[in-house]
């Protein structure tokens, strides 16, 4: 195997590996796959643009195909408050990190004076990309 074999496999060595760091919705999982898959087809393609091409049409199909089965609404759950909670503190008007339905998410409170500290339970209230917006469960329960 020669050095743009290893290039390709090792850029979707290291995409597969992003997804676990930075949730993608599949998206980086399906490029890495399709980069290790090129690295085998290098073998046979000795020409790196062709290469390119072939990584970018393969990417291209997956990720048509890896949108195809994700839901396309905001899920429901979402639209009502849900349960969280924190993994670290989160303090007034900066991000910290949410663990929700099993997923480490990163976290907001909705009040950007107010400060959660770790561990704390947490109302989902929103989500604004990849970050959710909270608030603790304590003023939402003094709130009813």
């Amino acid at each position: 195997m020669d050095g743009l074999t290893w290039f390709w496999i090792g850029l979707g060595i290291v995409l597969c590996l992003l997804e676990l760091v930075i949730p993608s919705a599949l998206a980086e999982f399906a490029m890495g796959l399709c980069a290790i898959l090129t690295g085998f087809a290098s073998l046979v393609i000795p020409y790196f643009g062709w290469q390119v091409l072939l990584w970018m049409v393969l990417s291209l199909v997956s990720l048509y195909g890896v949108r195809r089965f994700l839901p396309r609404n905001i899920p429901k759950i979402l639209e009502n408050a849900a349960e969280a909670q924190t993994l670290t503190a989160i303090s007034p008007g900066k991000k910290g990190r949410v663990l929700y339905e099993g997923n480490p998410w990163q976290g907001r409170c909705q009040d950007r004076a107010i400060a959660i500290a770790a561990q704390s339970k947490v109302i989902v209230v929103g989500r604004e990309g990849t970050t959710l917006i909270v608030m603790p469960q304590e003023s939402s329960a003094e709130d009813d």
